[in-house]
């Protein structure tokens, strides 16, 4: 969201919960769109297609889409919303647009491994993708959106926490959102000097929880919020809803959904999908065969005592 967003800070208890706002608004949320808009826009257009549900967004005629969800909805892009595809300054406005146009706290987007390149360009090299090109001023942005509560490491949901790629033990929400804000104040005064490929080193290791990544790949299993493998997410891990590891459908594994979908359908006709969370209800949504279906997740209930 490298667009100027003309609306206030989003401070805790808003910042990191639903449970905080008022009403019981759904929870809709899409993961890894990677600037494919036009996979996004039919991922999200899937509540107006089907006969149960409101919409989130609506489109006007030149395709670009708004905030049709009044308060009754939370929308999650969680995470990696850059790189890969097409369309990645055209996404960035798409969500920051969305953002002002919501009731405050009603647009939430979670840091993934990609939006970590605008944080770290020097640590990971990404020079051929978008999160890799970006201005200093554009990263002193984005770092503002940060400290501001727009982007955050985690979302707490009715039942599940949202985040990029989760956690295989419990963490406190407040607390990781807190870090990762530490880090963007840390970062933000040597952003374009010499201490900055330094202190964003420093931070991969002083905030491992948040931004910490594992082995060859930095997916692996001691990896943190923004990079875990969902292979490596275990049956009894607390209750989540991650994107990272690509799937041809919204997948569970214990009491973890895996909603990354759009890369594997996207040569497809359909394979679209987003999540739905109510307080007693966890549904995808997808493009199947020219219409939208709905799958309910059954989830065990699963208790543990979070740590930060």
């Amino acid at each position: 969201m490298l667009d100027e967003i003309d609306q206030r800070p989003i401070e805790p208890p808003e910042r990191d919960a639903v449970m905080a706002l008022d009403g019981t608004p759904a929870v809709v949320s899409i993961s890894d769109i990677h600037g494919y808009l036009g996979e996004a826009r039919s991922a999200l257009l899937t509540l107006s297609d089907h006969p149960d549900y409101a919409p989130v967004v609506q489109q006007d005629a030149a395709l670009r889409l708004h905030w049709a969800g009044g308060d009754e909805y939370v929308l999650v892009i969680n995470g990696d919303l850059i790189d890969r595809g097409p369309h990645n300054e055209e996404a960035l406005s798409m969500v920051a647009r969305l953002v002002e146009e919501a009731p405050p706290g009603h647009v939430r987007m979670t840091l993934g491994n990609h939006e970590m390149g605008l944080l770290t360009p020097d640590r990971f090299g990404w020079d051929r993708w978008f999160s890799g090109t970006v201005s200093d001023a554009d990263r002193r942005q984005f770092l503002r959106q940060i400290r501001d509560g727009h982007v955050v490491a985690a979302y707490d949901g009715y039942r599940f926490t949202y985040a990029h790629a989760g956690q295989s033990d419990p963490y406190d929400t407040k607390a990781v959102n807190d870090r990762l804000v530490a880090a963007a104040r840390r970062l933000d005064p040597v952003v374009g000097t010499g201490d900055d490929a330094l202190v964003q080193s420093e931070l991969v290791e002083q905030f491992p929880r948040v931004l910490g990544v594992g082995g060859r790949t930095g997916r692996g299993p001691d990896a943190g919020l923004a990079w875990l493998d969902f292979e490596h997410m275990p049956t009894d891990a607390p209750r989540q809803i991650v994107g990272h590891t690509r799937r041809e459908y919204p997948t569970r594994s214990g009491t973890v959904v895996c909603q990354n979908v759009i890369r594997n359908n996207r040569q497809s006709d359909g394979g679209e999908a987003v999540l739905v969370e109510t307080p007693d209800r966890l549904v995808a949504l997808g493009r199947i065969d020219d219409e939208v279906q709905e799958h309910e997740f059954s989830v065990p209930d699963q208790q543990h005592p979070k740590r930060d």
